[in-house]
């Protein structure tokens, strides 16, 4: 059954470093905003101390999680083994996003793959670690990343990347801030 942990321990960073997807899930304080839940991927998750870790967010047609997290923090990431032992992890914790210009993304981006639509790195300092069996999740296997949203952002090149999200990554559905530009 479930435990809780104090920290990410070996095992635990073990579990993480092995998935090949996770899900990230926020929301706006209003009752009646939107919940936002997102898969991820793209080798973009990475460990960065027992209570911390941080994702390289993709340029895409929404900014809700950035959005959320400027407005009160909360987000949970999940992972769960779609081979393997079965298991469900919850990474539960405060977020911050940092963009491109700001004084940490140089150290922080080098530890993720490069991308032309890299639109910051959401790190997260954890306040709550958990993990469940996971019996009830269907063993499913990997084949590959999908490539197309890495060809687009290639192909657009990045000036016109920053352009698209000065169009459509200036607030969230609920209305919210996003990007800072």
């Amino acid at each position: 059954m479930g435990s809780e942990y104090t920290e990410l321990n070996d095992d635990l960073r073990a579990f993480i470093a092995q998935q090949r997807m996770f899900f990230v899930a926020t929301a706006p304080l209003a009752a009646d905003g939107h919940i936002n839940l997102s898969p991820k991927g793209l080798d973009s998750l990475r460990v960065l101390s027992p209570r911390a870790v941080a994702y390289l967010d993709l340029t895409g047609s929404g900014i809700e999680t950035v959005a959320h997290a400027r407005e009160n923090g909360r987000i949970t990431i999940l992972l769960c083994a779609f081979s393997g032992r079965p298991r469900i992890v919850r990474l539960y914790g405060r977020g911050r996003a940092v963009v491109p210009g700001d004084a940490e993304w140089s150290a922080l981006a080098g530890q993720f793959p490069s991308y032309t639509s890299a639109r910051s790195i959401m790190v997260i300092e954890l306040e709550r670690i958990a993990d469940s069996c996971g019996f009830g999740v269907p063993r499913y296997e990997y084949v590959e990343d999908r490539t197309q949203l890495v060809a687009w952002a290639d192909q657009k090149g990045r000036a016109a990347v920053e352009a698209y999200q000065v169009e459509k990554n200036q607030h969230s559905i609920d209305g919210l801030p996003g990007l800072p530009h």
